[in-house]
């Protein structure tokens, strides 16, 4: 290499160090202040936007149940005039049962057809006006979670969708309040309203109670956490040894397949093939026959099969006319003397028991003594 070269190349080296010091010095400049969130959307306003934005027309459309149609009759004009500020037309079919939002000239925010987009889908899922007209705000999201498709069998989907809600709401309030999410179950599914991180909380304690996960954990798992916020010591650590570790405790414990053991005295080959019909026929020489013979071979079976059965049917006939055996009604040698055994008894007992002769004494015959002494 010249010197030349050599020069040029150390000069551009220089140069790199220096733009990468510049670099570095201009990220320490632009740290960002305490106190300022930088992932907070701006407020986007008429003023920060040109005349015209949207250049082609662009609609979505929604279904909604008979069971809702008196109530978004009542509501629909709030609807109309709170989309109309952002440039943005909805139409109500009955006869179809839909709704449909679609943009305008004036509308001058290119996210506000998705915002009504998702605001008729909260109203299609029984979602009160109140709560659904604060998708349309930049720090509020929707999602709806389908929860039909988790469980097969409809009282074991019932029983696991109540313990969502809780007794007298009392589940469903804890999310709302941990979460800072409006929640609400509806169906086959769960419409819930507030910021993104709150959403991804409430779809993991939806999916984790479907999957016979009770919310008590995952709610317990976030109070721990929420406190865990607090204290500015534990911002750079791991929380996982503070938070708790719940194990399943009636587990489903497979059987055991008890695999059965090989004979060793069992033969290594395969048993011999059954002969097929048509063999057995060759054996006996009627594959040969003519088919008069065949048919009267056949006849001559069927006759003997008849007359076996009909000899059964007379003989069950003949068996209730039939008399029962006479029993043997012999005196045996032993009954009679058993017989005179309990006689003897009889007469040595009345010997032994006769009364023994007392004396009598009259009265004639103690005057009688007295006289004689």
């Amino acid at each position: 290499m010249n010197k030349k070269e050599k020069k040029e190349v150390t000069e551009e080296e220089q140069n790199k160090e220096k733009k990468q010091y510049k670099k570095k010095k201009e990220r320490e400049e632009l740290e960002i202040p305490k106190g300022i969130d930088p992932w907070k959307p701006l407020e986007l306003k008429i003023e920060d936007v040109g005349k015209r934005v949207l250049y082609d027309e662009s609609s979505f459309a929604t279904l909604f149940p008979k069971y809702r149609e008196k109530y978004l009759q009542e509501i629909w004009k709030l609807v109309e005039n709170i989309l109309h500020e952002h440039g943005i037309e909805c139409k109500l079919d009955l006869i179809e049962g839909s709704m449909t939002v679609t943009t305008t000239k004036k509308c001058w925010d290119p996210v506000a057809i998705l915002k009504a987009r998702d605001l008729i889908k909260l109203l299609s899922r029984s979602v009160p006006f109140e709560h659904a007209q604060k998708v349309l705000n930049d720090d509020y999201n929707c999602d709806i979670i389908k929860i039909g498709g988790f469980v097969r069998n409809k009282e074991r989907f019932v029983k696991r969708r109540q313990r969502l809600v809780g007794p007298d709401g009392s589940t469903l309030k804890a999310i709302e309040l941990l979460t800072k999410c409006y929640v609400l179950v509806q169906g086959n599914t769960v419409s819930a309203i507030g910021p993104w991180n709150g959403l991804v909380q409430v779809r993991k304690i939806v999916e984790d109670c479907l999957k016979n996960i009770h919310p008590i954990y995952n709610i317990k798992e976030l109070m721990i956490k929420r406190e865990l916020e607090k204290d500015e010591t534990l911002k750079n650590e791991s929380w996982e040894r503070y938070l708790p570790q719940f194990k399943k405790t009636n587990q489903n414990k497979k059987k055991k397949v008890q695999r059965k053991k090989k004979d060793r005295d069992a033969a290594p080959f395969a048993p011999p093939q059954l002969p097929r019909k048509e063999d057995l026929a060759m054996e006996s020489g009627e594959y040969f026959a003519s088919e008069e013979k065949k048919r009267r071979k056949i006849q001559a079976d069927r006759e003997a099969k008849h007359a076996e059965s009909e000899q059964k049917r007379k003989d069950e006939r003949q068996k209730s006319q039939i008399a029962p055996a006479e029993k043997d009604r012999s005196t045996t040698t032993t009954t009679t003397s058993n017989i005179q055994d309990t006689l003897s008894n009889i007469k040595n007992n009345l010997k032994n028991n006769k009364r023994k002769e007392t004396p009598t004494n009259n009265a004639d015959d103690f005057i009688l003594k007295k006289n004689k002494k």
